[in-house]
């Protein structure tokens, strides 16, 4: 009998073992790769490793006036821009969905969703062909309203989710105090609902830096984000330049994710469904 126990055992560890070994690979595989060709100098086929590694690319990317640099700067200032003016759009829409009766609140909440509900390709099209009629077509603001966009149903919903995890009691003390609304709202329920606004940031942050489809219909061959240079790189086949920019996309990633982690709270998560 024990026998027979130690073999199931051992069975269910080799399942699992190559189970977690599969879903590594299917994670880390890309990344591995795209992190290799950064460094590969040289990388013939059928080689199955780079035959002259180094720092030439990682070198020539990040001088002073290489492209990917001025790309980097223009998608975190659009990125900065896009998180201010969401911030800005969904701080005050997030606290009135989350504490005042409005018609049609739920109607409201979706159609932030919108943009995400269908294929980007036709939405962007769209706006593309409005945009021409305003000659934002080619322009940083064009590029920014269309980040802002798509970033706003991340703002907006988990903001209002932050905000609808605040007790209302404790504003409603905090009145019966003396304390007018206003004071209420910058002194008690905007710092409690500082995490949720940070994750709230983050995600639009994120969003904005990595959107391509948005930008390569509105914004270039003028604006040029890291995603359009990397798309252009990938498509001459340069795969030490896009596996780069592909790293320099990722680390902000996963840097971000890693703080998401901490301000996103489970709280936050039951309330998206205001």
């Amino acid at each position: 009998m024990q026998d027979v126990t130690r073999t199931n055992w051992w069975k269910r560890m080799i399942l699992r073992t190559i189970a977690v070994t599969l879903i590594g690979l299917a994670i880390i595989g890309p990344l591995a790769g795209t992190l290799i060709w950064s460094f590969a100098e040289k990388w013939y086929w059928p080689s199955a490793f780079p035959q002259q590694v180094g720092l030439k690319y990682w070198k020539a990317s990040l001088s002073g006036q290489s492209q990917v640099m001025e790309s980097l700067w223009v998608s975190l200032l659009i990125a900065v821009i896009v998180v201010v003016l969401a911030m800005l759009i969904s701080v005050p829409a997030g606290y009135a969905l989350a504490r005042y009766d409005i018609p049609w609140k739920r109607i409201l909440l979706v159609i932030f969703l919108m943009p995400q509900a269908f294929p980007q390709l036709p939405v962007f099209i769209n706006m593309t062909s409005m945009f021409y009629r305003y000659n934002l077509v080619g322009t940083v603001t064009g590029v920014v309203a269309v980040h802002l966009v798509v970033s706003l149903v991340y703002s907006v919903w988990i903001t209002t989710a932050a905000f609808k995890s605040i007790p209302v009691s404790l504003e409603e003390a905090a009145v019966n105090l003396g304390a007018n609304r206003l004071k209420v709202f910058f002194r008690i329920t905007l710092p409690l609902a500082a995490p949720g606004l940070i994750a709230s940031s983050i995600f639009v942050f994120i969003t904005s830096l990595d959107e391509f489809t948005g930008t390569f219909f509105v914004g270039a061959p003028f604006i040029q984000t890291l995603p359009i240079l990397m798309y252009t790189a990938s498509m001459g086949y340069n795969m030490q330049y896009a596996s780069v920019i592909a790293v320099l996309l990722t680390i902000p990633a996963l840097f971000f994710m890693l703080v998401l982690e901490r301000f996103l709270k489970a709280e936050y998560i039951s309330g998206l469904g205001v």
